[in-house]
């Protein structure tokens, strides 16, 4: 499993905790950035996971800002993408078996690390369950 991980400033610090803790998982994982605390744009690495994702250079992908809206907002702009904004364990593991979902969103300044690392290991563990979902998520796609 390769995961595709991507923050803004504020989300820097749980993404390097999040790293190590995927390392720890002997999980793969490709850095989107940011690499410091230095204030960025987080649409610049909400896309960048996103695309990974969907160009299968990743087989899911993690986002974190503050609040975890602007960069699962900017990952969801892309066609293909399912990402949920999640703050504990079974909000990821929902956002899994009944969305698909396939980039998890973290608010880095709301949840604390140990928390965050359930939560990821809850979403990469987690299968989506389908059945009565596919239809659901099949709906998610419209061409508006």
């Amino acid at each position: 499993m390769l995961i595709s991980i991507g923050s803004d400033h504020a989300g820097y610090k749980l993404k390097e905790e999040i790293k190590t803790y995927l390392s720890s998982l002997n999980i793969n994982y490709k850095d989107c950035g940011t690499f410091s605390e230095e204030s960025v744009d987080y649409p610049d690495f909400g896309h960048a996971v996103a695309i990974d994702v969907l160009n299968k250079q990743a087989d899911l992908g993690i986002v974190i800002c503050g609040s975890g809206n602007g960069i699962n907002i900017s990952a969801n702009k892309h066609k293909g993408i399912r990402s949920a904004l999640c703050w504990n364990e079974e909000i990821a593991k929902l956002a899994r078996l009944h969305n698909d979902a396939n980039i998890l969103a973290l608010p880095g300044r709301f949840i604390d690390t140990e928390e965050a690392k359930k939560a990821v290991k809850t979403f990469i563990s987690t299968d989506f369950e389908g059945g009565r979902h596919q239809n659901r998520i099949n709906k998610i796609e419209l061409n508006c």
